[in-house]
């Protein structure tokens, strides 16, 4: 049985699957579309993270494939239609990476708060900008968190450590559900009136396909921080842009955006804006755990 790994994988993941006597191992990255479609009909599985897209158009051509699997969280760069049409199973692993982006969420937090970057910046041009670039704490202030599944739970029990108050929306969790975490669930509405920062960790879906636009800004607090370590197309951005010139949203800091790398984003000339090249699952140990992860799921699905 061959499997495929399409994108750069942690070797502890490689060998994981060598160690199997009847499964050949062959890694290709960096293939384009016409190239991954060539080579998938050769092979019984397909291991990717997010930038190898596994379209309809390739899925056509994946006669003796039975399963693909992200090693990652999210599976938008997948057709499930299409693979779900063939029989072919789609895996991912969601709690492989759970903590290096709340984590980073943290971190974008800090940096923001903090002028870090901006602070770095300075210095390294000699320049000694102490007054200038004064911050604000994160003690004793509302935060919100938009989707409250492994990674928003995560950071719900981060946000308690520095001493902050936590509401948080998602329509499909229940209180009674996440009995260890000291959070309060609220409506879309709460979240957006009365937090100091909101940080989103949902899916990109049609459902939440901009779910912070221009109409969800304007009802959040003067100054608000706004976060995005889930998805891009979660939120409008240029609605983000537009509230952070005119001052309504104090600072924001990205890690995924709707169009990678996003070289011509009019964010990117902003002050008060911080970004980061989608690097929430880039840690040693999270891609180790989301590499091996996918790799056991493989064999078993292969196995049956």
């Amino acid at each position: 049985m061959k499997v495929l790994v399409s994108d750069p994988l942690a070797e502890e993941a490689i060998e994981r699957l060598k160690k199997e006597s009847d499964i050949e191992v062959d890694v290709k990255t960096g293939m384009d579309k016409e190239e991954l479609k060539k080579t998938i009909k050769d092979y019984a599985a397909i291991i990717v993270r997010s930038a190898t897209k596994v379209t309809r158009e390739v899925i056509g051509n994946a006669d003796n494939l039975k399963v693909i699997a992200r090693a990652g969280v999210g599976l938008d760069n997948i057709d499930l239609d299409a693979a779900k049409e063939k029989g072919i199973k789609v895996v991912n692993t969601p709690g492989g990476t759970t903590i290096s982006v709340a984590e980073l969420t943290f971190g974008l937090m800090l940096a923001s708060t903090r002028n870090i970057t901006r602070a770095d910046a300075s210095l390294k041009e000699k320049k000694w900008e102490k007054k200038k670039l004064g911050g604000f704490e994160l003690y004793g202030k509302t935060f919100g968190i938009i989707g409250l599944g492994r990674i928003g739970r995560e950071v719900a029990k981060r946000a308690k450590g520095f001493g902050m108050k936590v509401v948080a929306y998602d329509p499909y969790v229940k209180k009674e559900e996440i009995p260890d975490i000291d959070v309060e669930l609220v409506s879309m509405d709460d979240i957006l009136k009365n937090s100091d920062f909101i940080t989103l960790h949902i899916p990109a879906i049609p459902q939440t396909r901009h779910i912070i636009s221009e109409a969800e800004i304007a009802k959040m607090k003067d100054g608000v921080v706004l976060i995005n370590a889930a998805r891009g197309g979660v939120v409008d951005e240029e609605a983000v842009y537009n509230g952070l010139t005119s001052k309504k949203i104090k600072c924001a800091a990205f890690d995924v955006f709707e169009v990678e790398p996003p070289l011509e984003s009019k964010l990117l000339e902003l002050d008060n804006f911080i970004a980061t090249p989608h690097l929430g699952a880039s840690t040693v140990e999270g891609q180790i755990r989301a590499g091996v992860e996918a790799a056991d799921k493989v064999v078993g699905i292969l196995r049956g």
